[in-house]
């Protein structure tokens, strides 16, 4: 997988594992057919393990798993299992960030990245978009944890990512306004080293069109609003996605690739 961030892409890609289900119901989730239909094959922890060898095998610089939430108890059975078997390259913990801090704990020493996705400040879109309540509140004492765990980002020789955190924060149309405030909360609460990854990336998919006001793209105003705002508060470690970037053609095919 090609599409993540450049220090963890890098150039032989990053090992993408996406698990089906996820604990938030985004109206507008572009990976919808795995996340709300489920779609997907049912491994068991020893044929997880050995996913996660077959991508070290293969070259890729990491194993990233996306949307992991639901799945955590055998994931880290599965990490366990694997790093007995000769796993050593960095694992990647990518999540929309709704997270409970006590299932996080149980990961501590096993995850050496964390990547999560802080998507709304106000509760009431969090509600509205994602039927997700209390989200800033959990997801704020989630991220302090996972700073806890693995602190400020660490790269090797070549550049590529292999320990700390990474903060994505989607601009959402119409609501700049809640990026600010996102954008604001990571300023005031960690260290200025935490790189944060400004995705433009919004396109109205699933069942976005249901809600006028979100069912479309962002515009170049909102996209260069939010950036100058990140610049003008003082922030200094950012990937800034062009806006360009709000495309199908970045969305994955699921086809259960590399799970035969």
């Amino acid at each position: 997988h090609h599409w993540e961030e450049p220090f963890i892409s890098g150039t032989r890609g990053s090992g993408t594992v996406f698990f089906s289900g996820c604990n938030l119901k985004c109206v507008f989730c572009q990976n919808y057919e795995i996340s709300q239909y489920q779609f997907g094959k049912f491994l068991t922890v020893e044929e997880l393990a050995q996913v996660f060898l077959n991508l070290q095998k293969q070259g890729a610089h990491n194993i990233n798993l996306v949307t992991p939430t639901i799945h955590v108890f055998s994931i880290k059975e599965a990490i366990l299992l694997a790093k007995r078997q000769g796993l050593q390259i960095p694992i990647v913990y990518n999540t929309n960030a709704y997270e409970n801090v006590e299932t996080l704990k149980m990961l501590e020493g096993l995850i050496d990245i964390y990547l999560p996705d802080l998507k709304y400040y106000n509760d009431a879109l969090a509600k509205k978009y994602s039927k997700a309540p209390n989200y800033f509140e959990h997801a704020t004492k989630a991220i302090l944890e996972m700073y806890r765990q693995v602190g400020i980002p660490q790269f090797d020789e070549e550049g590529i990512l292999k320990r700390g955190l990474v903060i994505r924060h989607l601009i959402m149309p119409g609501f700049v306004e809640d990026t600010k405030k996102i954008l604001l909360w990571i300023k005031e609460n960690l260290p200025k080293e935490i790189y944060v990854s400004l995705m433009s990336q919004y396109t109205p998919y699933y069942q976005a069109q249901k809600y006028p006001e979100i069912n479309r793209k962002i515009t170049p105003q909102e996209y260069d609003e939010a950036i100058d705002f990140f610049f003008e508060i003082g922030l200094e470690n950012g990937l800034i996605q062009e806006i360009e970037s709000a495309s199908e053609d970045f969305i994955p095919d699921f086809d259960l690739e590399g799970l035969e």
